[in-house]
């Protein structure tokens, strides 16, 4: 650690760097060690973890007020886990960080949909070099995942992202658990119980399609949808969506399917 041995934390999203969530987050993390902002300059949702080629690779430095101090925060034009890489290949090629952030996202990030979220993208980008990794998101209506409303209070969620932050700051996660994914339900408060679920399988962002009244083109947007017969009870959708609980999920690098190897080749061989 360097910085008055301080823990050194990089801090990243999706909804880029002008989001109320990522300041709030920065203001949470500043109280345990000392922080490096690098996210996307523009709006990033639902990127993954994608790398797209078309990036344009650039930083803008911009300045950001913490507990009454000037930040030197960036701005980088690229995706949320193009970020992650820009802070650890260059803003930090010095430092070895002791943990990376990514949040607080406008939105939960449950279900089958994890994939498609930057916010998850980023800390699964973080964790494949090794590196203690949290993904957290307040929920929120989908009107205001691209809106960056500062009507959004995401004091709570800022909470739990010091609360679990210190615990991955301190402690050594199992093998094979990479990426802390926490997800905070809207009416939480720092008193909300949490629960370690697992993600659903379910799908939970349903696809929409209408026509746009101005351009008469087809509009694809999407809605969330839970079936509250058939949910997991351990999971992450059902403990946000339903028992209105903080969902902590330990997310693994590892997709491979749960199946025994031998039975599997010989099903393959029949």
């Amino acid at each position: 650690m360097t910085e008055n041995k301080r823990p050194q934390i990089l801090l990243t999203n999706d909804d880029s760097i002008k989001s109320p969530g990522l300041w709030a987050a920065a203001e949470a993390l500043s109280a345990l060690g000392y922080v490096h902002v690098v996210a996307p300059r523009v709006q990033q949702t639902s990127m993954g973890r994608a790398l797209p080629s078309y990036s344009d690779g650039t930083r803008e430095t911009q300045q950001l007020v913490v507990n009454g101090q000037v930040w030197d925060v960036y701005g980088f034009g690229g995706s949320p886990a193009q970020a992650v890489l820009h802070g650890l290949l260059n803003v930090m090629a010095d430092i070895k960080p002791d943990l990376v952030v990514s949040g607080i996202n406008y939105g939960e990030n449950v279900a089958s949909g994890v994939t498609i979220s930057g916010t998850v993208g980023a800390a699964l980008e973080a964790a494949s070099f090794g590196y203690p990794a949290l993904a957290i998101s307040l929920q929120t209506p989908v009107s205001e995942h691209f809106a960056l409303s500062d009507k959004v209070d995401f004091s709570t969620a800022a909470w739990f992202t010091r609360f679990f932050a210190e615990k991955l700051l301190k402690l050594e996660m199992p093998f094979d658990v990479d990426v802390l994914k926490v997800d905070v339900p809207a009416a939480a408060t720092p008193q909300t119980p949490w629960v370690i679920t697992r993600q659903s399988r379910q799908r939970y962002f349903e696809v929409t399609s209408e026509v746009d009244p101005e351009t008469g083109l087809e509009k694809i947007g999407y809605e969330g949808r839970v079936n509250a017969e058939t949910v997991e009870s351990d999971s992450d959708l059902k403990t946000v969506l339903i028992d209105h609980l903080v969902s902590v999920t330990p997310i693994s690098l590892d997709l491979t399917s749960r199946v025994d190897f031998g039975d599997f080749r010989r099903l393959l061989e029949s």
